[in-house]
């Protein structure tokens, strides 16, 4: 008795899980690392192209809540935001610098 083909068929569906389970990975990668925390823009210093937020704690960059300036990643976004306002907004470390990497 011969189980060949079913080991084949068996290995054949294994390689196309780990292939697609791969492909997911690499384009959503990106996606899972990026972490949205809701915060208030306390100032927003356009000249500089800073915003101080006083924001949730930040997993990512293992900072507690606090308030605090940073820099933002495209200069579009400080007209996004005004003194005042409630925002979703994601943070990374880029060339060393806490910045705004996206804004809901």
């Amino acid at each position: 008795m011969t189980f060949k083909p079913a080991k084949e068929a068996a290995m054949k569906l294994l390689v196309k899980v780990l292939s697609t389970l791969a492909f997911v990975l690499s384009i959503g990668g990106s996606a899972l690392a990026q972490e949205y925390v809701k915060g208030e823009v306390v100032k927003v210093d356009a000249k500089q192209k800073k915003l101080t937020i006083k924001h949730e704690p930040l997993t990512n960059l293992d900072m507690p809540a606090m308030t605090m300036v940073f820099v933002v990643a495209e200069d579009s976004m400080i007209e996004k935001v005004k003194a005042g306002q409630a925002i979703e907004f994601a943070a990374d470390r880029v060339n060393g610098r806490i910045t705004v990497t996206d804004i809901k």
